[in-house]
C-alpha cells in the first residue's frame, strides 16, 4: 500500500507486549519537514508491520495499514470478552493510537461468554471470544454477527509439580484427570506414559475457568475428541466441573492457581503460562506425536482447518504430526449493521490495522501469539465491507 506519513503532538507511547514482554515506545514528535535535525542520523523504532516511529523527528509511518482512509478519525469503541486474546489485543488498540491519536478504544476482559453476552445486550461495539455464538442465541443480536479472526495460539496443559521437568499426557489420561477419575500423580495411567520419570504420589489439585469461557469450549472439545469415553461432560463455555476442582476467573487466574500449589494443573493460554513461568505437557495429537505447546505448533494446527465461508475454523485436534492439537481460534465479533457512522468507522480502523500491521510476525511473537496464515487475513480484511450503517 501507499506509504502515508502523519505527524502528532509530543507524546509518550506505551506499547504493553503481554506479561513476558513489556516494549516502552517513546515517541517524540515534533512540527515541521519530514527530515531528520541536522547531526543527527534517523533511527527507526518498529511498530509492527511497515509501522515505524521515527526517533528523532517522531514520524509515524505505515505500509500496511492504510492511514489515509482513516486520517483524523474521532471516536470512541469499547469492547469485552476473551482473556485469551486481551494481551494482543491491548497491545495492539496500543499501537493504533499512535497513529490515530483521537481514536479511542477501551477492552475489558471478562471471558468469551461475557463478550457475547455484551454485544448483543449493545453494551460494547465489539467482543473478543474463542467460541462461536450458538445457534440458538443468534436472535438476540440486533443484526448478523460477523466472525473476524485477529491471531491463534495453543492451550497449554500448565502445571506445578516439584522435581517433573517433563510430562506426556494423551487424551484419555487427561479427561481422566479432569473428570476427576484420576486424583494421584503417580496414577497407572499418567505413569505408563512417562516411564523415565519419577512421579510423586501427591493429589492432583485441577485448576479450571470459573467464568464462561472460549478457553474452556476450546480444551473441553479436545477432550471430547481425544478423550473418548473417559470425558463426560461434553464441551461448550463452561461445564458441570466435578467437585474438587478448583476455579479461576480468567486466564490469568488460572495460571495463579496452577503456580500457587505443588500438583497443580490446569488449561490456560499460552501468552499468561509464560508469563507465569509455568511448565507445559507434552500432548498427544492426532498423528500420535508427542508436542509441546508452541507457535509454531499453532500455525501448523490452522493450516490443517477447514475455513468457513464466514470465517470461522477449528484446529482442535487437527491432523498433521507438527500440529499441536488444542490450538485456539479467537476471533473479533461485530454487526454487520452499525446505528453510528463514526462507530462504524472506527470499527472498520481496528480490523483494518489488526489483520495487516497487528499481523507483523515480530510484533504477534512477541506477545506470544502467531499470526494468521495470508489468505485466511486477506478474507477478513475483504470482510471489513460488509460493516454498513442503516
Amino acid at each position: 500500500m501507499q506509504e502515508i506519513r502523519a505527524r502528532h503532538r509530543s507524546q509518550t507511547v506505551r506499547v504493553g507486549l503481554g506479561a513476558v514482554l513489556a516494549l516502552l515506545l517513546v515517541v517524540s514528535v515534533a512540527c515541521g519537514n519530514s527530515t531528520s535535525p541536522q547531526g543527527k542520523q534517523p533511527t527507526t523504532t518498529s511498530l509492527g508491520n511497515g509501522t515505524t516511529a521515527d526517533s528523532n523527528t517522531g514520524e509515524v509511518q505505515s505500509t500496511g495499514f492504510n492511514l489515509a482512509d482513516f486520517a483524523g478519525l474521532n471516536a470512541n469503541i469499547k469492547g469485552s470478552g476473551s482473556s485469551f486474546q486481551q494481551n494482543y489485543n491491548l497491545a495492539t488498540i496500543d499501537l493504533l493510537h499512535t497513529v490515530l491519536p483521537e481514536l479511542k478504544i477501551t477492552y475489558a476482559g471478562g471471558g468469551s461468554g461475557q463478550g457475547k453476552s455484551d454485544l448483543a445486550d449493545g453494551v460494547v461495539d465489539f467482543a473478543g471470544t474463542d467460541s462461536l455464538v450458538k445457534p440458538e442465541d443468534a436472535a438476540k443480536y440486533n443484526g448478523q454477527v460477523l466472525y473476524f479472526p485477529t491471531v491463534v495460539a495453543p492451550i497449554t496443559v500448565s502445571y506445578e509439580l516439584d522435581g517433573v521437568h517433563e510430562l506426556r499426557l494423551d487424551g484419555p489420561a487427561l479427561a481422566q484427570i479432569f473428570s476427576a477419575k484420576i486424583t494421584s500423580w503417580n496414577d497407572e495411567a499418567i505413569a505408563v506414559l512417562n516411564p523415565q520419570t519419577e512421579l510423586p504420589a501427591i493429589p492432583i489439585t485441577v485448576c479450571r475457568r470459573a467464568d464462561a469461557s472460549g478457553t474452556t469450549t476450546n480444551f473441553t472439545k479436545f477432550l471430547d475428541a481425544a478423550g473418548g469415553a473417559d470425558w463426560p461432560y461434553g464441551s461448550s463455555d463452561t461445564v458441570d466441573w466435578p467437585s474438587g476442582t478448583q476455579g479461576a476467573q480468567g486466564n490469568g487466574g488460572v495460571a495463579a492457581c496452577i503456580a500457587k500449589k505443588s500438583g497443580s494443573i490446569g488449561y490456560v493460554d499460552f501468552s499468561d503460562a509464560k508469563a507465569q513461568g509455568l511448565a507445559g505437557a507434552l500432548i498427544q495429537n492426532s498423528a500420535g506425536e508427542y508436542v509441546e505447546a508452541s507457535l509454531s505448533g499453532a500455525s501448523a494446527a490452522v493450516e490443517g482447518a477447514v475455513i468457513g465461508d464466514d470465517l470461522t475454523f477449528d484446529p482442535i485436534n487437527a491432523p498433521g504430526s507438527d500440529a499441536y492439537p488444542i490450538t485456539s481460534p479467537t476471533w473479533i465479533i461485530v454487526l454487520d449493521t452499525q446505528r453510528d457512522s463514526t462507530k462504524a468507522e472506527a470499527l472498520r480502523a481496528l480490523l483494518s490495522f489488526i489483520l495487516t500491521d497487528g499481523q507483523d510476525v515480530t510484533f504477534t511473537q512477541s506477545l506470544n501469539y502467531a499470526p494468521l496464515p495470508a489468505e485466511l487475513a486477506t478474507r477478513a480484511l475483504a470482510q471489513i465491507d460488509q460493516i454498513k450503517v442503516g
